[in-house]
């Protein structure tokens, strides 16, 4: 794998404020270089230009009407909630600051 395509694990984890324990950040960047060597053979392949001019995204005439149509009620959703208070979902707590 070339130089410029190197990511480092442990400093990706540190951006995202992950604990990793030396054995998974081997993992993890095993894995990470496995897929980063996949990406750069991706990159070599020699297309012709007309596969990439024939592949420019989603044709509009082959999507259905957006139509709008009625829902649940917002009573409803809160008669289903495990938890409601003041007429809002309430959910556990799942990040800590």
């Amino acid at each position: 794998m070339s130089e410029n395509h190197s990511m480092n694990v442990a400093y990706i984890a540190k951006l995202a404020s992950l604990d990793l324990s030396d054995q998974e950040k081997e993992l993890f960047q095993a894995q990470l270089d496995q897929v980063l060597e996949y990406v750069e053979q991706l990159n070599e392949v020699d297309l012709p230009e007309t596969v990439s001019e024939t592949n420019q995204g989603v044709s509009l005439s082959n999507l259905r009407e957006d139509i709008a149509t009625g829902s649940i009620s917002h009573e409803a959703v809160i008669q289903n909630a495990p938890a409601a208070t003041d007429g809002c979902i309430r959910v556990p707590k799942i990040i800590d600051q």
